[in-house]
């Protein structure tokens, strides 16, 4: 059997004879061959740490709502905050929402809380072509919308 690629003619042994030095590597081997992709290259170290170092929550829900090619969303639930309570910001390209409850001077005594208000802190990472426009706190949704930035040669113009 021979296989063509362009001007290069491969046979089947010859595949055979090179495949056969390929590591096969399985979800077991995983740190392995994270340790020699590390080894074997430059700058790489900070973006396999978001990997490794990142924590999954589910508190507070959120939705990222796609508006059209340049907008997007992000609306969080922060039922029983204040606006006082939460912080937004940007920080080394991650918009990052704090929130911190205040404690209360007297606990109250609770037959069933269903709303979750605890102190939290989430981060979304930014590509370097996204910005903040505005965020709004209203009825205890928070919501960040996000725009691209389109350089002024990549806009549209109209002349006639």
């Amino acid at each position: 059997m021979v296989i063509a690629f362009g001007d290069h003619k491969l046979t089947l042994a010859y595949l055979r004879r090179t495949m056969g030095k390929i590591t096969k590597y399985h979800s077991a081997d995983l740190p392995e061959l994270m340790d020699t992709i590390l080894k074997n290259s430059f700058g790489m170290d900070n973006y396999f740490d978001q990997f490794y170092n990142t924590t999954t929550t589910n508190y507070p829900p959120y939705n990222i709502v796609h508006v059209n090619n340049i907008e997007s969303r992000l609306e969080i639930a922060l039922a029983g905050f204040k606006k006082k309570e939460v912080k937004v910001y940007t920080e080394h390209g991650k918009l990052i929402v704090e929130g911190k409850v205040e404690s209360k001077e007297e606990e109250d005594k609770f037959y069933h809380q269903g709303l979750a208000q605890r102190s939290f802190n989430r981060s979304w990472r930014m590509s370097d072509d996204v910005e903040v426009k505005d965020v709004k706190f209203q009825d205890g949704l928070l919501t960040v919308n996000i725009s691209k930035v389109i350089p002024e040669h990549h806009t549209r113009k109209d002349f006639l």
